[in-house]
């Protein structure tokens, strides 16, 4: 016979609400006891009826993940991560591109569709504060992002300058003086604080800001990467180091030094930002900033779900830890 929920119970030695409460996830339940819960469902092969579940709570079982684009590495791992996490919790995810255009991050927010989702996470990147004055207050919805807005919403968001000033300080203690930095622009997103952190890197280490090392890029891509060490390079503008604002860019600069001839790390050291899964894979295998996105991903959802089963407190921003990765690229000092 099919399990129920009565013979997870039983098995476990713990009441119905409990394994209620561990198979929605619910915090508030001893690790000990949610290893119980889960050893008896496997077990029993149990299934929670979710179609029922939801029927009874007013809600879909579904959330939506809105990114700017799933061809960029960064929010395709995002998402495969924010997917894991959900099916843990039992729900479903349906993924949108935006192109990181604002009408189309205002229109998600307002369209007539949020009815067949129980909440929405978003990263925007054309979205402005005003732009949430007017959204529907009583659809639980989870930013994410470099960009922090006054407004009573959730934000799940990573440690941009910090992170980036303990990069920069990691090429500056192995003895690297001429940093340059690509993908820049003085903004209030990840471009702009990311910069922030490398100029307060900088600074702490008594180094004169050079501007002739401070390279715009119009995308964040290899191709990016690439043409702006190639620029350097052409200009004949001294650097022993570079950080690429993204992995991308940062690999795309080793292919351009590789090419030029120049040895990384013995010549010139590279250190990205993000951990993308190819980083560890690359040659030589590439310094980086884990920024914290399993965290990210896994925070959004649980916050997005307690909002759904009206669980949560007043909304506010939290920010992942970061790591930095030491591979080949820029080894320890």
């Amino acid at each position: 016979m099919t399990p129920t929920v009565h013979d997870v119970a039983r098995l476990a030695g713990v009441s119905i609400k409990t394994v209620s409460n561990v198979i929605n996830g619910h915090p508030h339940v001893r690790a000990s006891t949610r290893q119980r819960v889960q050893q008896a469902i496997a077990e029993l092969g149990y299934t929670p009826n979710l179609t029922a579940r939801n029927l009874r709570n007013g809600r879909t079982g579904v959330i939506a993940l809105a990114v700017p684009d799933l061809s960029f590495s960064y929010f395709a791992e995002l998402a495969g991560m924010v997917i894991a996490r959900a099916e843990e919790r039992g729900v479903v995810v349906l993924v949108e591109q935006t192109g990181g255009e604002r009408e189309r991050e205002r229109e998600l927010l307002r369209s007539p569709r949020l009815g067949l989702t129980d909440g929405l996470i978003l990263s925007p990147l054309g979205l402005q504060a005003s732009d949430l004055a007017d959204r529907p207050r009583a659809y639980p919805a989870v930013l994410l992002g470099e960009r922090v807005y006054d407004a009573a919403i959730d934000h799940v968001t990573m440690r941009n300058a910090e992170a980036a000033q303990a990069a920069t300080a990691h090429l500056l203690a192995a003895g690297r003086r001429r940093i340059a930095v690509l993908g820049a622009h003085d903004d209030d997103g990840a471009a702009g604080l990311r910069l922030r952190g490398y100029r307060a890197a900088l600074a702490d280490a008594g180094i004169a800001l050079d501007p002739e090392l401070i390279v715009e890029t119009r995308f964040w891509d290899r191709a990016g990467g690439a043409d702006a060490v190639r620029g350097l390079l052409a200009r004949g503008a001294g650097f022993d180091a570079v950080f690429g604002l993204n992995d991308t860019l940062a690999l795309g600069a080793i292919r351009a030094l590789q090419e030029a001839g120049r040895r990384v790390p013995d010549e010139v050291a590279v250190v990205g930002f993000d951990d993308l899964d190819e980083a560890e894979y690359a040659i030589p295998s590439l310094t980086t900033i884990d920024p914290g996105r399993r965290w990210i991903a896994q925070t959004a959802v649980d916050t997005l779900l307690a909002r759904v089963a009206d669980a949560a407190g007043p909304a506010g921003v939290v920010s992942a830890p970061f790591e930095l990765r030491v591979r080949e690229s820029a080894p320890a000092h």
